[in-house]
């Protein structure tokens, strides 16, 4: 009978210097369980590293980058100045000031340095806050990453086309989304909630659809102060800026086409489709009627998503619909698909997940023909590739819509001090999955 050769024992090998245990389940030893989250953070660094020098690269190879980062300096010098806020344009693109007076008011330490410094801290300032807004996006899905996993979707986050467009012109989406987040995610109870909301709505209109949100969904407390927040940058604007004030509330904030054209493929809200899809620069009430449809829909069902304990999606909702209905929504202004991510991921389903990336990483509106005119003369079979992000939004909104409309009531989504998801045996972190409307 043939000799078994003798098997090898499964068990892991004790700590070096560790005495012999033959009574006891020998143990791997704790460094050896140390080293692979630690060399997961290695990689990670690394990989946010090679993402953000190829980001830089690919801004210096650019004859024109961070070019609103020239606007905003244009408003701080002309409050120091006192010239007119408003009569200025910077660039060969003559882009002027378009913000409430409030916003200049706080660009205003940017006319003190050199422009590449100031260039320079935009671009870092944007990197930081990406990874903020990861955090608060996991935060508003009721999940908690590692510090690896956090840098990792930061280093991948970049290269979202909204995002990516964000650090290449020097925007400040990121730090409005952040400051509307953070407001969001923090207990209904929390003091000062909706004043980050205010402040934001404050440097820019469009965040003020969320204070309309809190008091649809009941917090009045809440909205109310978003709206006294507001109304107090007005205030300070007014009482540094009198002028500029006046022109701004009575005449430059209903001048849409001070901010560009609605018809290129730059805008991504219903007004950009609706326009490219007719072949008119003034689509009229064709997006007007529409717009004002998608507005009252949209937020009926961030309020009643609310109401049936899908919080984060009722916050997604409202980021959507101020996106579709605004007059003009630049591709760079949809950095809420970064939360948009995070709570597909934190479901069962992983397609939505991979599809909604695939979207906001497939530049198809950068790949139809746009020199000129010729967004206006864009054939059927192009309209789709032209107009992503609002299509998106509107499916979205019809697949809320069809699963809000049933009698019960989904398990709700933590918006605020998520648990931490339980590690299992080998110690590797793994999500609890959730629920989406």
């Amino acid at each position: 009978m043939p000799a078994v050769p003798p098997q090898a024992d499964p068990r892991p090998e004790p700590c070096p210097g560790a005495g012999p245990r033959p009574d006891a389940r020998r143990e791997p030893c704790p460094g050896a369980r140390r080293r692979t989250p630690r060399r997961r953070a290695y990689a990670a660094v690394a990989l946010l590293a090679l993402s953000l020098a190829a980001l830089a690269a690919l801004c210096l190879a650019q004859p024109n980058v961070l070019v609103d980062v020239l606007v905003y300096r244009a408003e701080g010098r002309a409050v120091l100045d006192g010239t007119d806020l408003y009569g200025f344009t910077v660039t060969e693109w003559e882009l002027p000031a378009t913000y409430p007076p409030f916003a200049a008011l706080l660009f205003v330490p940017t006319a003190w340095p050199p422009l590449p410094v100031v260039q320079a801290l935009f671009a870092a300032g944007n990197a930081v806050l990406l990874a903020w807004l990861v955090h608060l996006s996991l935060r508003l899905a009721g999940r908690r990453a590692g510090p690896a996993a956090l840098v990792t979707a930061t280093a991948l986050g970049v290269w979202l086309e909204p995002v990516f467009q964000t650090f290449v012109f020097g925007q400040i989406n990121l730090a409005l989304a952040c400051l509307v987040l953070w407001d969001l995610t923090r207990p209904d109870g929390a003091r000062g909630k909706g004043l980050a909301i205010g402040v934001a709505a404050g440097i820019k209109l469009t965040p003020a659809i969320f204070a309309v949100y809190l008091l649809l969904t009941g917090r009045v407390r809440a909205g109310l102060t978003a709206l006294a927040g507001f109304a107090g940058t007005a205030a300070v604007g007014a009482a540094v800026l009198p002028g500029a004030s006046a022109d701004f509330w009575t005449r430059r904030l209903f001048e849409t086409g001070r901010v560009g054209k609605a018809w290129i493929v730059d805008n991504q809200s219903l007004q950009g489709l609706a326009a490219r899809l007719l072949h008119t620069p003034e689509p009229g009430p064709w997006w007007a009627v529409p717009a004002a449809a998608a507005g009252l829909l949209g937020l009926w069902l961030a309020r009643r998503a609310h109401a049936r304990g899908q919080a984060a999606w009722g916050v997604l909702i409202t980021a959507g619909t101020a996106l579709l209905v605004s007059p003009i929504s630049w591709s760079h202004h949809w950095v809420w698909c970064v939360p948009l991510l995070a709570v597909l991921a934190a479901s069962r389903r992983r397609w939505p997940v991979y599809a909604v990336a695939a979207v906001f990483t497939a530049r198809t509106l950068w790949l139809v023909p746009h020199s000129g005119d010729l967004d206006l003369h864009l054939p059927w079979w192009q309209q789709p590739l032209a107009s992503p992000y609002p299509l998106l939004a509107l499916a979205l909104t019809g697949y809320a819509a069809r699963r809000l409309r049933g009698g019960r009531r989904p398990a709700p989504v933590q918006t605020s001090a998520p648990a931490p998801a339980p590690a299992p045996p080998g110690g590797r972190e793994r999500e609890r999955e959730g629920e989406r409307p």
